[in-house]
């Protein structure tokens, strides 16, 4: 139905939220060079000062008109991208679902021609679609494909010349 050319885009995002200075100043003063990242970002997630994980597009925007190949690319906050079978918290990859809507948290992604699974960790595609408009949704999910549900979902719509 449609062709994918995948980049190997690297990994991307990480631990992004705005802290309070107060908050940001002790945890400096006090913690720097005790905690490992990945132990900050926990504790700052367990006292609620860490902003909430989201994916979007970086391109296409939503309801743009659009030319095959369709290039696209995907954006990370608050989490870090891994390859498929990373199974450490915080992380995962992304799954683009064409035509398709946002899984269940804990629902296995399927992989077909309409659930393209990047696993190496690419950020980016190039799509063949047919002609029309068509829905585009970012799902992430874990090491395992397992959905990380709607709330790292993004839809978007684009129009197929």
């Amino acid at each position: 139905m449609f062709k994918t050319k995948w980049f190997s885009g690297g990994f991307s995002g990480g631990f992004s939220g705005k802290l309070s200075g107060k908050l940001s100043g002790k945890l400096s003063g006090k913690l720097s060079g005790k905690l490992s990242g990945a132990a900050l970002a926990g504790l700052l997630t367990a006292a609620g000062a860490a902003q909430a994980a989201s994916v979007s597009f970086v391109q296409p925007t939503d309801g743009a008109t659009v030319s095959n190949p369709v290039h696209v690319v995907f954006a990370l906050d608050g989490m870090k991208v891994a390859p498929a079978g990373t199974m450490m918290d915080g992380t995962g990859h992304h799954h683009l679902l064409v035509d398709g809507k946002p899984l269940a948290k804990g629902e296995v992604i399927p992989a077909n021609d309409k659930s393209l699974h990047f696993g190496k960790g690419q950020t980016e595609t190039d799509l063949t679609l047919p002609p029309g408009d068509h829905t585009l949704t970012l799902q992430f999910g874990d090491g395992a494909h397992r959905s990380y549900g709607p709330e790292l979902s993004k839809t978007i719509t684009v129009h197929v010349k």
